[in-house]
């Protein structure tokens, strides 16, 4: 099962490096990881989605927790949160396909970022399936290349 952690961390250089140095000595894959800084700019948050049983997300949780950089650590899996993705899609287009993929993106309330002679670029945001969906709707017109951010996750509410 994915685990989603929101990890709060000062904000230090070789902090990330630690972090993924934790996370390769351990044996553990990072499914994804996206990191900022939060509004205050001496603190960021890291949402690490990491694969493992209940066993393995204590385990990366204790780890996280002995680094002297880590601040706070959330398993936010089953929370009510809001997650999103940035993708950006470069796909073949040639004339006759153009339309056609126009009306995908708009579908996805995706945007055309760049009009190439033989491509266009698309950038779309939202959850981890919609990213997904889109993907597989463009795929049929051939990617040429694709690059995803990390998901980012903020809880629900006051907290």
């Amino acid at each position: 099962m994915k685990h989603t952690l929101s990890v709060v961390v000062e904000n230090h250089p070789g902090v990330l490096a630690r972090v993924a140095t934790l996370f390769r000595r351990r044996g553990y894959n990072i499914d994804s990881l996206a990191v900022g800084r939060t509004e205050n700019p001496a603190v960021s948050r890291m949402t690490i989605v990491v694969e493992g049983d209940d066993v393995v997300i204590e385990q990366v949780t204790k780890q996280l927790h002995k680094l002297v950089e880590t601040i706070k650590i959330y398993d936010i899996t089953d929370q009510p949160t809001v997650d999103r993705e940035l993708v950006l899609i470069k796909v073949k287009a040639d004339a006759q396909a153009r339309s056609e993929i126009i009306q995908i993106v708009d579908v996805f309330r995706g945007r055309i970022v760049d009009i190439g002679p033989n491509s266009l670029i698309i950038e779309a945001t939202g959850d981890t399936g919609k990213i997904d969906a889109i993907e597989a709707s463009l795929r049929p017109f051939g990617i040429l290349e694709l690059v995803r951010t990390g998901k980012v996750s903020m809880l629900r509410g006051a907290r």
